[in-house]
C-alpha cells in the first residue's frame, strides 16, 4: 500500500520493527514499467536456453534422479529418505510427456524460473522494480541455481515453496494483508511435501515475530499459518508413523553427528563451495553485507537477513560437526540474493550486478562444457574434478546389464547398491521392475531394503550385479555362484568403474540369518 509522499523506492511494511535509513543514504529513482518485462524476458530467455540444452545433452541420469524416477512409478505419500512432492512431480511430467530423461527432468529448470519470479515480487514489495528485476535476473544466474535446474532435485520441489512463503509472508505484515497468512500455510505446507528443510523457514519465521517487538502481534496469525503448513503435510507424517519414521532417522544419520567431534577440513571445503554455489561475487557481496552491518542497517535488510542467514550458519555448523553438501544451504540464497542486490544498488555500484549475472552466467558452460573442451585441446580433466562425471556410464552399463538379463531369461535381477540399483531399473530395457537389493547387513538403507527384503524369496536364482562383492561372499549365500561378466565403464578419462555379474542359483539366506 502507498502512502501519501512516501516513494515506492523507500516504502517498507508499516510492520517492521527495525528502522533505518538504506545503505549508504542512497536515494533510488522511481523506475518506470520496464523492469517486470526486462526480469521476465530475462529469466524466460536463460530458462528456454535450460530446455534446449536438457532436450540436446547426452549426460545421464543422475541415481537419484533414477531412484525418484523409480518412486514416481508408485505413488505414495511418502518414501524411505524423501517426502513425497518430487516423486509426484516427476509422475506429473513423464505422464505428459514419457520416460526419457528430459521429460523426467523438465520440471526443474521450470520451477527455478517460478523462483525467480517470486525473487522480483520480493525485491519489489520490499524496495522497487529495479531491485526486483535484478534480483530476479542474478538469481536465474546463479552456479548452483544451473546446476539444479540441469538435475531434478528435491532442491527445485522446495525453493519454490520457500520464496513464495517468504513472499506471502511479506504481504501478510501489511495492512490489509491478512488474507496472505493462508498463502504462507499453503506455501510451507507443499515445502514440507518437498524437503524437510523447509522447516527451517518456519524456524526464521517464528525467530522474526518472537524476537522483534514490532512484529510480534503477528505471532497468532503465524502459528495460524504454521498449522494449515501441518495439516497439508500431515499425509507424509502419517505415511512415517506406519514405517517406523524412517524417513526422519534417514535425516539424522545424513547429517552424522555422532562422529569425531570437528572437522575443519569439511567447514573450509563447504564455505569454499558456496563461492561456486551463489556465485563468486555474490557470495563476496553477501558476506561483504554481513561483516560490514549493511544486512542488519534496515528492517527490510534485516529481515532478510532473518530467512537466510541463520540456515547458512546451520550448514557451517553441520559441515563442521560431520558433514554438508554444498547445497544445503540453498534456501539461503533466495532471500540473499536480494539482500545483496538492494545493498549493492544502494551504494551506487551499478555496473556490479551486471558483472556478477555475466560471471554467473560464463560459469554454467564451463560447468556443462569445461570438461569436453579441455579434452578436445587434449587436457584430460580428472573425474574428481568433473561435476558432471557421475552422470556418465549408466547408460552403457544398463545396456550390459540387459543383454545379460536376456541370456539368461527369468532370473531377477539383483544389485548390491541403491544407486547402481536405480540406474539399472531406469536404464536395462525391459525396465526390471522386480528388481531387489542385495542387502547381507539386514539394515534399512533405502526404499528397497524397507519395502521388499531378498530373504523372502528362499530357493529362487537371481542375475547379481555388484560392484564390492566377490564370487566367494555369494557362495555363502547361494548353493551355486557363476561368474558370467565383467563390465567396465568410464565415467571420464582417467577413471573406470568395474562391476562382476554373477548368476546365483538357489537363495539359501543370508548367512547371518541362518545362524
Amino acid at each position: 500500500m502507498h502512502r501519501p509522499g512516501v516513494s515506492e523506492a523507500t516504502r517498507e511494511p508499516a510492520t517492521l520493527s527495525w528502522r533505518a535509513a538504506p545503505a549508504g543514504g542512497a536515494r533510488v529513482r522511481p523506475w518506470p514499467g520496464r523492469y517486470p518485462a526486462a526480469a521476465l524476458a530475462a529469466v524466460a530467455a536463460i530458462t528456454a536456453l535450460r530446455l534446449v540444452w536438457l532436450a540436446v545433452q547426452p549426460a545421464d541420469l543422475y541415481p537419484d534422479e533414477a531412484q525418484y524416477w523409480f518412486w514416481a512409478q508408485h505413488p505414495a505419500l511418502g518414501y524411505y529418505s524423501k517426502p513425497p512432492l518430487i516423486a509426484w512431480l516427476i509422475a506429473l511430467t513423464t505422464r505428459a510427456f514419457g520416460d526419457g530423461e528430459f521429460a523426467i527432468r523438465l520440471s526443474a529448470p521450470l520451477l527455478h524460473a517460478a523462483v525467480a519470479w517470486f525473487v522480483y515480487l520480493i525485491g519489489t514489495r520490499l524496495y522497487d522494480r529495479r531491485v526486483g528485476c535484478w534480483s530476479a535476473i542474478a538469481y536465474a544466474s546463479l552456479p548452483g541455481v544451473s546446476i539444479s535446474a540441469f538435475i531434478i532435485s528435491t532442491d527445485a520441489a522446495l525453493l519454490p515453496c520457500w520464496a513464495a512463503a517468504l513472499y506471502a509472508f511479506i504481504r501478510a505484515r501489511e495492512e490489509s494483508g491478512a488474507r496472505w497468512w493462508t498463502a504462507v500455510g499453503v506455501a510451507a505446507g507443499l515445502g514440507l511435501l518437498a524437503k524437510y528443510a523447509m522447516a527451517y523457514w518456519l524456524m526464521s519465521a517464528f525467530a522474526l515475530v518472537l524476537l522483534a517487538p514490532g512484529e510480534r502481534c503477528h505471532l497468532k496469525p503465524l502459528a495460524a499459518a504454521a498449522a494449515l503448513a501441518l495439516l497439508i503435510y500431515l499425509p507424509n507424517l502419517w505415511w512415517n508413523w506406519h514405517h517406523s519414521f524412517v524417513s526422519y532417522l534417514h535425516v539424522r544419520d545424513n547429517a552424522d553427528i555422532a562422529g569425531p567431534l570437528l572437522h575443519p577440513k569439511a567447514l573450509l571445503g563447504f564455505f569454499a563451495a558456496q563461492f561456486g554455489v551463489f556465485g563468486p561475487l555474490t557470495f563476496a557481496g553477501l558476506l561483504a553485507a554481513v561483516v560490514s552491518g549493511a544486512a542488519f542497517r534496515d528492517g527490510r535488510a534485516c529481515l532478510l537477513a532473518v530467512f537466510s542467514l541463520p540456515t547458512l550458519a546451520m550448514m557451517l555448523a553441520v559441515s563442521l560437526l560431520s558433514h554438508a553438501e554444498p547445497n544445503w544451504a540453498a534456501p539461503t540464497y533466495v532471500a540473499a540474493v536480494v539482500l545483496v542486490v538492494a545493498w549493492v544498488i544502494g551504494q551506487g555500484w551499478r555496473r556490479w550486478a551486471g558483472i556478477a549475472v555475466a560471471l554467473n552466467l560464463a560459469l554454467a558452460p564451463a560447468v556443462f562444457g569445461g570438461g569436453a573442451a579441455l579434452a578436445a585441446a587434449g587436457i584430460e580433466l580428472p573425474a574428481k574434478y568433473d561435476p558432471l562425471h557421475r552422470l556418465r556410464g549408466w547408460r552403457d552399463l544398463g545396456r550390459a546389464v540387459g543383454a545379460s538379463l536376456a541370456a539368461h531369461p527369468g532370473l531377477p535381477l539383483v544389485a548390491d547398491d541403491r544407486e547402481l540399483l536405480a540406474a539399472l531399473i531406469y536404464y536395462v530395457r525391459p525396465h526390471p521392475w522386480n528388481a531387489l537389493k542385495w542387502n547381507p547387513m539386514r539394515l534399512v538403507k533405502d526404499q528397497w531394503d524397507l519395502t521388499d527384503d531378498l530373504s523372502h524369496h528362499p530357493g529362487e536364482s537371481f542375475l547379481i550385479v555388484t560392484e564390492h562383492y566377490g564370487g566367494d561372499d555369494l557362495k555363502r549365500a547361494f548353493a551355486e555362484v557363476t561368474l558370467a561378466e565383467t563390465v567396465s565403464v568410464s565415467p571420464g578419462p582417467d577413471g573406470r568403474r568395474t562391476y562382476r555379474i554373477f548368476v546365483a542359483k538357489h537363495f539359501l539366506g543370508y548367512p547371518g540369518d541362518r545362524r
